[in-house]
């Protein structure tokens, strides 16, 4: 009797890419998520992104998704490192940096209810998803004062 050995090849885990999006005064913009109940993390601040396409690298996905939300175009993306939305979708998201300086209210918002740039000492008052605020922590504590 012959035993096959070899493993079968686990899914790729579900990915998704966002955007820690600063302004040249260091405020960070945030997007304020619908608040609908089949979408995770509703009515949360959260940071521009979402998930991969099928053969999309999160560096495409980011690209498209600030473009597709918000019609935004950053300057210097950089990725910056993964965290898993454990308590969410389940997705393991690479965040990103980046800088755009323009007025915020004038994007052309196709998801969510607004975008808002906040000043990072006013950003432990709002309610963000665990992983965006510990994601938004390790680019302050690493980012040059």
């Amino acid at each position: 009797m012959h035993s096959d050995t070899t493993m079968a090849e686990e899914p790729a885990a579900a990915r998704g890419a966002v955007a820690i999006i600063a302004n040249r005064r260091g405020d960070l913009l945030l997007h304020l998520r619908d608040d609908l109940p089949n979408i995770a993390w509703a009515n949360h601040w959260s940071v521009l992104g979402g998930g991969c396409d099928p053969g999309e690298t999160p560096a495409e996905a980011i690209v498209r998704e600030l473009d597709e939300e918000a019609g935004l175009a950053a300057e210097h993306l950089t990725e910056l490192f993964d965290i898993r939305d454990e308590h969410g979708s389940g997705q393991i998201i690479t965040f990103f940096s980046g800088s755009w300086d323009g007025d915020e209210t004038a994007l052309p918002l196709a998801e969510g209810v607004k975008l808002q740039f906040f000043a990072p000492e006013h950003i432990d008052i709002l309610t963000i998803p665990p992983f965006i605020r510990d994601g938004i922590n390790r680019y302050l504590a690493a980012r040059p004062s």
